[in-house]
């Protein structure tokens, strides 16, 4: 059954840029309120007059999901203002393309985590308990296809993404009886920041990926309100993710051959030469 999202309010973390930035769009459009939430708040003042010129409302808080107390204090501001959070879009993260045992311990390795894993857990936990009285609620976890096929040079992500989808599982069969609803998103590559911020190396520049391949943020955005408007256990975008991720189900052997013939030896030779 289709929801209405008109007057619903709207918490998005990584609301500066991408996915959540183009989701807020279409959200206000919808007529949600929109709580736009990132560490940039110039570009989240930016976006939310843009939503308010267009005749949405929105508000720009800023958070950073890997700190505790900036969780603590933006949950309990926007239950003092609106009463209640009616759709939580766990969206912000980030990930670092490198070898394992390259990667900085606290600049690479803990943020993700601390990004990626804690901050959708704590940021839940907090929003969770108004849900719960009010028996009604959707929790939408950005997820990725990390989380269902790890890739090599994305260990510490995909060990995130994974996490992160353990918990969308759990929480939404611990939840479920109470009227809430748990989502499960995960998009493949798609042409936003993030592959501008996972590094800058050799390893990244010698990895060529057809373009073909990736989605658009406004793509990506349309498919999450309608998972809002239609809430379900999980998406996978784009579709040919699925026989893809089915590939490496039952033929784990297979992947791991071609993944260490076509990519892993040769980018360690190159890497290597560099």
């Amino acid at each position: 059954m289709s929801q209405s999202l008109q007057g619903k309010v709207i918490f998005i973390t990584g609301a500066s840029s991408g996915f959540g930035a183009e989701a807020a769009r279409l959200f206000a459009k919808e007529g949600g309120i929109v709580i736009l939430a990132a560490r940039r708040m110039d570009r989240l003042t930016a976006l939310a007059e843009e939503i308010r010129l267009a005749g949405g409302q929105a508000l720009a808080i800023p958070l950073d999901v890997a700190e505790q107390s900036q969780i603590d204090e933006a949950v309990q501001n926007m239950l003092e203002t609106y009463g209640r959070i009616d759709i939580l879009l766990n969206n912000a993260g980030l990930g670092c393309l490198d070898w394992l045992e390259t990667l900085d311990p606290a600049a690479d390795i803990d943020i993700q985590i601390d990004v990626n894993l804690r901050g959708v857990l704590q940021l839940t936990r907090a929003v969770l308990p108004s849900m719960l009285a009010r028996r009604a609620g959707h929790i939408i976890n950005m997820c990725s296809v990390a989380g269902l096929i790890p890739a090599p040079m994305y260990s510490i992500y995909a060990a995130t993404k994974y996490g992160m989808r353990g918990f969308t599982d759990a929480l939404r069969r611990e939840v479920a009886p109470f009227g809430i609803h748990v989502s499960g998103i995960y998009p493949g590559p798609a042409t936003t920041e993030f592959g501008q911020q996972s590094g800058d190396n050799a390893l990244k520049r010698n990895i060529r990926v057809p373009r073909w391949i990736y989605m658009t943020s406004a793509y990506v955005a349309r498919r999450t309100v309608s998972l809002a408007r239609h809430p379900r256990r999980t998406l996978i975008i784009p579709w040919w993710f699925r026989p893809v991720i089915g590939i490496d189900t039952l033929f784990p052997g297979l992947v791991d051959w071609f993944l260490n013939a076509v990519f892993v030896k040769r980018l360690h030779r190159l890497t290597e030469d560099d």
